[in-house]
């Protein structure tokens, strides 16, 4: 049998499939199905329905990957983008689609835009997703991101089922409403599904707990934890909507400054607009309550930093006070989303 590769081509080509099988079987394939068998799915993590699924696949599709990243790493300057670094077993759900599609992680390595690992709980606001997907200068000034108007249809008389993004004058074409469309249902759906699961004994301490301008000091012990801090809660959880300034966006969020709600003498309505969101139908988009995601304490401070900032001059709102409040529970014929 003729074993020269200079003469033999066949045995050429069947000497190099065999090495890279064999090459993909030690470098790939094995060490695949090791992390897969080692890091099962973390106790709380879910997997994508059907919509969700159809939005990550719009997600690829559109190349968001290229500038959103889906990975928190272990270091102090990633915090802002999740309370934990990214671990394997985050990815586990990840099952195929059928056998000639996967799932694939979007891990994504640039961060041209925000990691979006932990963004269902940092933002869970639909209005906001739909408006930023719309034109992201409508809600972010200083915005690089392309629009995808291509996701929604602007159309002149909104039909019973239609579901209207609530879109600022100057962005809005003139005589038209914007409706979304599936696709953008599947992918603000997808992008409010990724939120980081509780990882069993890692010891959580929260960020804000950190001295930023010594960043080698971290807390550790519990009594050392500080009081939350209003103004970066607010930043991270607020500040999209309703701005630095607290003038919201006119015709999407409401504004906080000289607000009558912020400033009122009793804080009870503007918790439980915190707690549980509120909804009125009107030229705003709905708001997502905060209940189930902050503290009482964290939201105490939320609201005292808006009472106090800008151009308010309203007291500070108490722990017991927003403790009361949730424990009262929903108003009747609260206007929820």
């Amino acid at each position: 049998m003729n074993l020269n590769f200079h003469t033999n081509h066949k045995v050429l080509m069947m000497s190099i499939t065999f090495g890279f099988l064999v090459l993909s079987l030690i470098i790939a394939v094995m060490p695949a199905y090791q992390v897969q068998n080692n890091n099962p799915p973390l106790p709380n993590a879910t997997v994508l329905n059907d919509s969700e699924l159809r939005g990550k696949m719009i997600y690829i599709s559109e190349g968001c990957q290229a500038c959103h990243t889906q990975q928190v790493r272990s270091n102090i300057i990633d915090h802002v983008w999740g309370r934990r670094p990214s671990v394997p077993a985050d990815y586990a759900e990840n099952t195929r689609m059928n056998a000639f599609r996967n799932t694939a992680s979007v891990l994504g390595s640039e961060r041209t835009g925000p990691d979006l690992s932990n963004i269902g709980e940092r933002q869970p606001a639909d209005t906001w997703h739909y408006l930023h997907l719309y034109n992201p200068r409508a809600v972010v000034q200083e915005s690089i991101m392309p629009a995808h108007p291509w996701l929604f249809n602007e159309v002149e008389e909104v039909k019973a089922g239609d579901r209207e993004v609530t879109v600022p004058r100057e962005f809005l074409p003139v005589g038209k409403h914007v409706i979304t469309t599936r696709k953008a249902e599947d992918l603000v759906a997808y992008l409010k599904s990724l939120k980081q699961a509780p990882l069993p004994g890692y010891l959580q301490v929260d960020f804000d707990a950190y001295d930023w301008q010594n960043p080698a000091k971290k807390v550790s012990e519990p009594e050392e934890v500080v009081k939350p801090d209003g103004a970066r809660l607010y930043a991270t959880h607020c500040k999209v909507c309703h701005q630095d300034n607290g003038q919201g966006i006119k015709g999407a969020f409401p504004t906080l400054d000289r607000s009558e709600i912020v400033n009122q003498e009793d804080p009870t309505q503007m918790i439980s607009i915190v707690l549980y969101g509120l909804d009125r139908d009107n030229e705003y988009g709905a708001m997502v309550g905060f209940g189930e995601r902050l503290s009482d304490e964290e939201i105490a401070a939320i609201i005292s930093f808006e009472r106090k900032g800008w151009n308010n001059q309203a007291g500070e709102v108490t722990t017991d006070e927003v403790r009361k409040v949730r424990e009262g529970g929903v108003p009747e014929d609260w206007p929820m989303e």
